[in-house]
């Protein structure tokens, strides 16, 4: 069982559905009337498992997050932007990263639009549309494509990129052998070092995280997400310095 809870090895935005905030029509457009919104603001993508026909829905639940929801249409033809075409899902939330992120495990045969909702702060905040592409365009699995150097207390990771070519951003985890997350960045470059942010583009790791040790297992999770927060490839790989 990886990091991420698919069945093998292992980033951008869970559902407890509150039916009464839903709205007589049971969609989006009416859980957001009459309050105030936040588009755009919560961090979550979207992945096919390897070894099942599910779609991982994955996002960040920043601290203070609650009532979080999942939304859906009913297929990927209909206007992604148009809130009365999402109606909510009731799915059992899982933990990733010993709960640092969320995510829901979505069984369907036909691809479409997900919008993820959270309150925080007094404001109910939306993830951009994502699109699940799990039959036209399945997440590849590609370990071999991660290179990490650990010839440094700083080790240096770098990737290739796998059969697609749409990648926009590149979610890299940092983690200990208890599946703790210990750095959580994004690059628009195919490289990182632990723990150097000049080509970092957004942060979302808790403080400092600790110095590397020598005779430790750690492990590194890559998703490379496309413009529409599909995860393109989804890479994990255990490294020990030297």
């Amino acid at each position: 069982m990886n990091r991420f809870g698919f069945p093998i090895l292992v980033v951008l935005s869970i559902l407890g559905c509150s039916t009464d905030q839903v709205g007589a029509e049971g969609t989006l457009e009416a859980f957001v009337e009459d309050i105030e919104i936040e588009l755009d603001n919560v961090i979550a993508c979207a992945a096919s498992n390897e070894n099942d026909d599910k779609v991982s829905v994955f996002l960040y639940p920043r601290e203070g997050a609650a009532n979080i929801q999942y939304f859906e249409t009913e297929n990927s033809s209909v206007d992604k932007n148009d809130f009365a075409n999402y109606v909510p899902m009731i799915l059992p939330l899982q933990d990733v990263f010993n709960g640092f992120l969320k995510k829901f495990e979505v069984a369907s045969a036909v691809e479409k639009w997900v919008i993820i909702a959270f309150d925080e702060n007094g404001k109910t905040h939306l993830s951009n549309p994502i699109r699940l592409k799990q039959r036209t365009k399945p997440t590849e699995y590609l370990p071999q494509n991660i290179t990490v150097d650990t010839t440094t207390t700083m080790p240096y990771f770098s990737w290739e990129d796998g059969a697609y070519d749409d990648t926009k951003i590149y979610f890299q985890v940092v983690s200990d052998a208890q599946n703790n997350l210990l750095s959580g960045t994004y690059t628009f470059e195919r490289l990182f070092r632990y723990y150097e942010l000049d080509n970092v583009v957004l942060n979302v790791t808790k403080g400092t995280p600790p110095a590397l040790s020598n005779g430790t297992i750690y492990g590194f999770s890559l998703l490379a997400v496309s413009e529409d927060n599909w995860v393109n490839q989804f890479s994990e790989v255990t490294f020990e310095l030297q």
